[in-house]
């Protein structure tokens, strides 16, 4: 049983009467959503997006146990009435404005976001009030990373109580069949430039600088990570009360993630920036991968920097895009069959780290940590 936040304040619409709405469902991602959902509340699912014949294509392909809708939340005439008889939304692509949130909550429907975006996030979170007063609860750093990272994050802090800091690890498959929103987003990302929390102080640092080692597996040996501007790191040090936390990324292929920190040393990687470099190497990639579909996320955990990590845990699998629809799919049927508190949460505030990975399923998920204190395993468990 997932353990969440009650809800003991006005109630937005009733979950259980009105059906869920998928933007962008059938992409990369939401086509997971659609199909997990679907099957688990079958009719009750709509899948909307611009293209309305990939709409029903995929109706079609999922037994018609979801429900095609052209709808274009961008264009300045889409129709409020389509938000008619909707209790949840979960939003799969890019927004630039609030606007459609806001008339989502306004009508007290309940909300799932998974960009990993943390600018447009945080403009969510400025909408923690409105939530409040209309009855809508609102559910951020739904995926990976953000997601199962704040989780592993969460479940440092149970263990290690005086805990004040998390430096967050990231391996991604290049072998996957990533979206173009995620290459243009990790190619965008390699020149970005952000704040984090260094030891209770804000810190300007740059992306794809800053290597540091970890190990992510037996498998996959010791391998160096680079800074990348993943949402958590702006998230946790919040809603787990840190001093520090970073997050770094590289891929399963050491040649690739190298020649990112090389491009970016030498200043190579603003070709990066321009869209006619970003759709060659978009096209290149899909047809000729470098790697697998493997991904690891990896926390490391302590009370002080001085005294080194004193904890570690990891999730990996197969499939970046396939575990992201599947958190999003257990967040909107938790939110479907139960109550939550009305307001601007990040999946962490709600759900306990352990049960919420475990009620996933098997696919492939394994679940490990280590007491780096004493050197030795504390717990390995595949989770089922």
């Amino acid at each position: 049983m997932i353990h969440f936040l009650l809800n003991h304040s006005k109630q937005g619409k009733d979950m259980r009467k009105g059906k869920i709405l998928i933007v962008g469902g059938y992409g990369s991602v939401g086509r997971v959503i659609s199909d997990t959902l679907g099957k688990r509340f079958p009719r009750e699912v709509i899948v909307a997006g611009r293209n309305l014949k990939r709409a029903e294509a995929l109706s079609s392909k999922l037994n018609n146990n979801v429900i095609p809708l052209e709808l274009d939340i961008r264009s300045v005439n889409w129709e409020d009435k389509q938000l008619n008889n909707i209790s949840l939304v979960i939003m799969c692509i890019d927004q630039s404005s609030t606007h459609f949130i806001s008339q989502c909550i306004k009508r007290g429907i309940h909300y799932i976001d998974i960009t990993a975006n943390y600018k447009f996030l945080s403009r969510i979170e400025l909408l923690g009030e409105e939530a409040k007063k209309y009855g809508s609860t609102i559910v951020l750093s739904v995926g990976l990373a953000p997601g199962i990272s704040n989780l592993l994050a969460k479940h440092c802090k149970t263990v290690v109580h005086d805990m004040r800091f998390a430096d967050i690890y990231i391996l991604l498959g290049m072998g996957e069949a990533h979206g173009d929103a995620a290459y243009r987003w990790t190619f965008e990302d390699i020149n970005d430039q952000f704040s984090v929390k260094e030891e209770g102080k804000v810190e300007q640092v740059a992306s794809f600088e800053d290597g540091k080692k970890t190990i992510f597996s037996d498998y996959l040996g010791k391998r160096t990570a680079f800074r990348s501007n993943f949402a958590d790191q702006h998230v946790i040090p919040r809603t787990l009360d840190l001093d520090s936390a970073s997050t770094r990324l590289c891929t399963d292929s050491p040649m690739i993630t190298w020649l990112f920190a090389l491009l970016k040393k030498t200043g190579g990687s603003k070709l990066l920036t321009f869209r006619i470099v970003q759709d060659y190497l978009i096209k290149f990639l899909t047809i000729f991968p470098f790697g697998s579909d493997q991904y690891v996320v990896k926390v490391e955990a302590g009370s002080r920097r001085k005294k080194g990590v004193q904890y570690e845990c990891s999730v990996s699998g197969n499939g970046e895009g396939h575990i992201t629809g599947l958190v999003a799919a257990k967040v909107a049927e938790q939110m479907r069959i139960s109550s939550f508190a009305p307001g601007v949460f990040h999946i962490e505030q709600l759900f306990e780290p352990l049960e919420f990975i475990e009620s996933l399923g098997n696919n492939n998920l394994r679940f490990e940590s280590n007491n780096v204190t004493h050197y030795r395993a504390l717990n390995i468990q595949s989770v089922r």
